[in-house]
C-alpha cells in the first residue's frame, strides 16, 4: 500500500499541486462541515480550508512533505482506521483506493467512523479512450488489476452518485492523465516520478521511445492534434458521492 510512497513521494508535493478547478467540484461535493476525514491523504492536496481536518496516511515520506498546517496528521493505513464509530462530519480520499490493500474493508472502515457524505476521486477502469494507452498498453492491464469497478462502489457505500471530473488542460496535479495535451511532459522522468502507474507497469522504455518519435516525426499530432483545440478532456476520472 502507502509504503512504495515512502521511495516514490520524493518531490511529491513539487509535482502534485491540487488543481483549484477540481478542488472546488471536490469540495462542494463535500458540504459544509465541520470534521472531514481525508484518508490516503498523502501531502495533503485538496483538503478544504474551512473544517477540522484528520488527514490519514501511512507514507512517512509524504506526511513530511505536508505543509505547515492545522490539520491533525495520523500514520495509518485505510483498513485500519483508529476511530470510533461516526467521528466524523464527512470523509474524502483522492487517488488513492487502487492503493488499497483491501478495499472492501477499506470502505467499511470510511463509512463506519463517517456520519455524513463520503468524497471519493478515482479512476473508471473500463474507461480506455486516452491515447497514451496506445503507447503504454500495460495501463489497462494495471488498471483492471488494482481500479475497483465503478459499480463496487454502491455495493461497498450503499447509493451513490457517480460524475465525470474532465481534466483541464493546463492541470497543475501532475496524475496520470493530467498531461493529455502536453504529451512531451510524459519524456520527462522527474514528472513520471510523481505517477505510481510509471512505477508499476515494468519496461517503459519501448513506449517512450515511440512517444518521443511520434512527437518529433508529427505523427503525433496528425493522429491526436484535436485535442489541442480543447480546454478539457474526459480521461476516465470519477467523483464518487456517498450520503449519510
Amino acid at each position: 500500500m502507502g509504503a512504495h510512497y515512502d521511495t516514490i513521494g520524493v518531490d511529491y508535493a513539487e509535482r502534485r499541486r491540487p488543481d483549484p478547478r477540481i478542488a472546488a467540484t471536490i469540495h462542494a461535493a463535500l458540504g459544509e462541515n465541520r470534521s472531514v476525514l481525508n484518508v490516503g491523504a498523502g501531502t495533503g492536496s485538496y483538503e478544504p480550508a474551512g473544517p477540522l481536518i484528520t488527514a490519514v496516511e501511512p507514507s512517512a515520506q509524504m506526511i513530511r512533505q505536508r505543509p505547515v498546517a492545522p490539520a491533525r496528521v495520523v500514520q495509518a493505513y485505510a483498513e485500519d482506521l483508529p476511530f470510533d464509530d461516526g467521528t466524523f462530519d464527512a470523509a474524502m480520499a483522492v487517488l488513492t483506493v487502487h492503493h488499497w490493500a483491501d478495499k472492501a474493508k477499506g470502505m467499511a472502515e470510511l463509512r463506519r467512523v463517517t456520519r455524513g457524505r463520503i468524497a471519493i476521486l478515482t479512476y473508471d477502469p473500463a474507461f480506455r479512450d486516452f491515447w497514451l494507452l496506445d503507447y503504454f498498453p500495460n495501463l489497462a492491464t494495471l488498471d483492471d488489476d488494482c481500479m475497483p469497478p465503478m459499480t463496487a462502489y454502491s455495493d461497498w457505500l450503499g447509493p451513490v452518485e457517480i460524475s465525470p471530473i474532465p481534466v483541464p488542460h493546463d492541470c497543475t496535479d501532475g496524475f496520470l492523465a493530467a498531461y493529455w495535451r502536453r504529451p512531451k511532459a510524459y519524456l520527462d522522468p522527474r514528472i513520471r516520478a510523481a505517477m505510481s502507474s510509471f512505477w508499476r507497469i515494468g519496461d517503459i522504455k519501448p513506449g517512450l521511445d515511440l512517444l518521443e518519435h511520434d512527437i518529433d516525426s508529427g505523427v503525433w499530432t496528425d493522429r491526436y492534434g484535436r485535442l489541442l483545440d480543447l480546454d478539457s478532456l474526459d480521461c476516465g476520472y470519477r467523483l464518487v458521492v456517498a450520503r449519510s
